[in-house]
């Protein structure tokens, strides 16, 4: 594998013949925040023709047309000063009036399994926006990436309450061709330990299989008790890609 920071590193995916990995696919997985913001959801998205963004409110992500050569001079018109935004497979130097305040990487994984067989959580309550403060506090307080106000507006969202507080979520974000993101899942500290993060993350693979949707999603490379636990539930790694936070000075 190379280093972290390399533009891919396309992963040997086992055989499936339920999901067939062709080229269209990997092009779109390639560079899946541009083709998102550039396609389903160009609705909430903002900037130019070689740099986009999700509009403020929904989670502060970044798409380049070419990472290799990003145009941050025509993202700087829809980006604040000191507004913090995650760039995804860009790598370089910080162009002028640019600053970067974290580098990192994470694993793209696609889903490689059999549709499971059943609803792994039936009583789960899909969220609206009347749940979306409580789905941004829950995200505020255990992190699992990028994660605005609006966010849940991007995809089908399901969470589980107990007394009346939201204990777990999980949903989906990105999403181009058939391909679709489960993201935000995450478990409150005092819930934790009962597979319902789990559960949740089955329910929508099964919803999304069901429409001819493939999953996949993004998990830190730091953070391998998570990847490993993706890894038993059936997703595959795709790529190891740079994720930088970066502002406009």
């Amino acid at each position: 594998m190379n280093s972290a920071g390399d533009r891919f590193v396309l992963l040997s995916l086992p055989p499936n013949p339920g999901i067939r990995m062709h080229s269209p696919m990997n092009q779109l997985l390639d560079n899946i925040t541009w083709f998102t913001l550039t396609g389903p959801h160009a609705m909430y998205a903002s900037g130019t023709k070689d740099a986009r963004r999700y509009a403020a409110g929904f989670s502060p992500i970044i798409g380049l047309a070419d990472p290799a050569r990003p145009d941050f001079a025509a993202l700087a018109a829809c980006c604040e000063p000191d507004e913090h935004l995650y760039c995804p497979e860009w790598k370089g130097e910080a162009p002028a009036g640019w600053q970067i305040h974290v580098e990192k990487s994470a694993f793209r994984m696609v889903w490689q399994e059999a549709m499971p067989e059943a609803d792994a959580f039936p009583d789960a309550i899909r969220l609206g926006p009347e749940h979306a403060a409580q789905a941004f506090e829950l995200a505020q307080l255990t992190n699992p990436g990028p994660f605005g106000p609006r966010t849940i507006e991007l995809g089908e969202y399901f969470g589980w309450f107990e007394d009346g507080q939201l204990a777990a979520m999980a949903g989906e974000r990105m999403h181009a061709g058939t391909l679709r993101e489960v993201s935000g899942i995450c478990t409150h500290p005092d819930s934790r330990g009962r597979g319902l993060a789990r559960r949740l993350t089955l329910k929508l693979i099964r919803r999304e299989m069901q429409r001819g949707e493939t999953p996949f999603l993004h998990v830190m490379s730091d953070n391998p008790s998570a990847r490993r636990l993706y890894q038993q539930m059936g997703f595959r790694d795709y790529c190891e890609t740079t994720l930088r936070v970066i502002s406009r000075c």
